[in-house]
């Protein structure tokens, strides 16, 4: 019996995740319109980060503060394939996230979707990236510095105290 290496099955998973977030949207849009499913869509972006932040934290052994947060949303992003780097901030204490191509805005090019892409990446990754914070630190705050999605070179994520 053929097994599936490691490296498939992490593949498996993410491709299943990825898709399975864009059908959800796309059949709660159908039924109940655009702007309906993307504020159900927030909703559940305010739950998600929750868990895979407690999660990835526990995986790594990582307490709360910005360095914790910086080490657990690289993690995260690096296996969801994002080609990222990550800067500190001069003058406080807080770094950036910086990534040229973005797949979630990828996959709605790629299906039609990209005059969407600004309106839902805007409001799914503010509030995404801004729970992420939350959860390492009630003093961490997040800004959006620039977005692919809304017409940037790059995505800029901020997070400082």
């Amino acid at each position: 019996m053929s097994e599936l290496t490691p490296d498939q099955v992490i593949r498996l998973w993410h491709r299943s995740y990825s898709t399975v977030d864009g059908l959800w949207f796309m059949k709660v849009e159908e039924k109940y319109g655009f702007e309906a499913a993307l504020d159900i869509d927030e909703e559940v972006w305010k739950v998600q980060p929750k868990m895979q932040a407690r999660l990835v934290k526990s995986m790594l052994n990582l307490g709360a503060g910005v360095d914790a947060l910086r080490e657990c949303l690289t993690a995260k992003l690096k296996l969801e394939e994002y080609d990222l780097s990550t800067e500190e901030i001069t003058g406080k204490k807080g770094f950036r996230i910086v990534y040229k191509r973005c797949p979630w805005h990828e996959l709605m090019v790629k299906s039609g979707r990209e005059s969407l892409s600004g309106k839902v990446g805007t409001r799914i990754c503010n509030t995404e990236y801004a729970v992420w914070a939350g959860e390492f630190g009630k003093d961490i705050r997040f800004k959006m510095q620039e977005q692919i999605c809304a017409g940037g070179r790059s995505c800029i994520l901020e997070f400082s105290t």
